[in-house]
C-alpha cells in the first residue's frame, strides 16, 4: 500500500471522527437539560391540621398524656420508634447522627450534650417533660418554631404514647411514669 491510500484512509477516520464530535456539541446545546439552582426535591409538610375533616366538625380534645402513658405500651414504642433510628440512635453512649442520641432523654435538660441542637431548641430552654415530648414528637416545628428537625411528627396520640413509654425506659434510673399511667392496670 502506497502512502496515497494510507493518507485517504487516515482521512476518512479523522472526518468521521470530526463529524461525531460536532454532532456531539449541537446536539448538547440543542437538547440541555435545565439544571436546577439547588439538587434534589422539596418535600413538602403541612403546618396546618389536614383539610380532610369536615369543615363543621371540631377537633376531638387531646387526653392529658398521663392517661395517654395509662394505656401506652414500651414494646409498641420500640417498634414505632423504629422510623426514628434513620435520625437516632437510642443505646447508651451511642453516636449522634442526624439526630441526637436518645438514650436518658426524659429529664434531660432541653439542647443538652455534644449535638450541635438549633438556636430556637437552644433558646427553649427547661427539661424534656412527659408533657414537652408529646407536643414535640406531635408536631416538630409547631412546638419549637426553627427547629432543624425535620420530621412530620406522630399524629396519633396512642402511637406517641407508646414511643414516650419506649423513651422513659432508656435510662439508667427510668423517671417514674406519671401518676395516672402508674395506677393504671398491667
Amino acid at each position: 500500500m502506497n502512502s496515497f491510500e494510507l493518507n485517504k484512509i487516515l482521512g476518512a477516520l479523522l472526518g468521521t471522527c470530526l463529524i461525531l464530535l460536532s454532532l456531539n456539541i449541537a446536539t448538547g446545546t440543542i437538547f440541555a437539560p435545565a439544571k436546577p439552582a439547588k439538587p434534589g426535591y422539596e418535600i413538602a409538610v403541612p403546618d396546618q391540621p389536614s383539610a380532610g375533616a369536615p369543615a363543621g366538625a371540631a377537633a376531638e380534645p387531646e387526653k392529658p398524656i398521663a392517661e395517654l402513658l395509662a394505656s401506652s405500651d414500651a414494646k409498641r414504642g420500640e417498634t414505632a420508634a423504629k422510623k426514628c433510628a434513620a435520625c437516632h440512635t437510642f443505646e447508651k453512649g451511642g453516636p449522634n447522627r442526624v439526630g441526637p442520641n436518645l438514650y436518658g432523654v426524659v429529664n434531660r435538660a432541653k439542647a443538652s450534650g455534644s449535638f450541635n441542637y438549633s438556636a430556637a431548641l437552644k433558646g427553649k430552654g427547661g427539661e424534656w417533660s412527659f408533657e414537652d415530648l408529646n407536643k414535640f414528637i406531635a408536631n416538630p416545628k409547631g412546638f419549637v418554631a426553627g427547629t432543624n428537625m425535620q420530621f412530620a411528627g406522630i399524629s396519633r396520640a396512642g402511637e406517641r404514647a407508646d414511643v414516650i413509654n419506649y423513651l422513659h425506659t432508656l435510662a439508667d434510673n427510668p423517671v417514674p411514669l406519671p401518676k395516672a399511667a402508674a395506677e393504671a392496670p398491667k
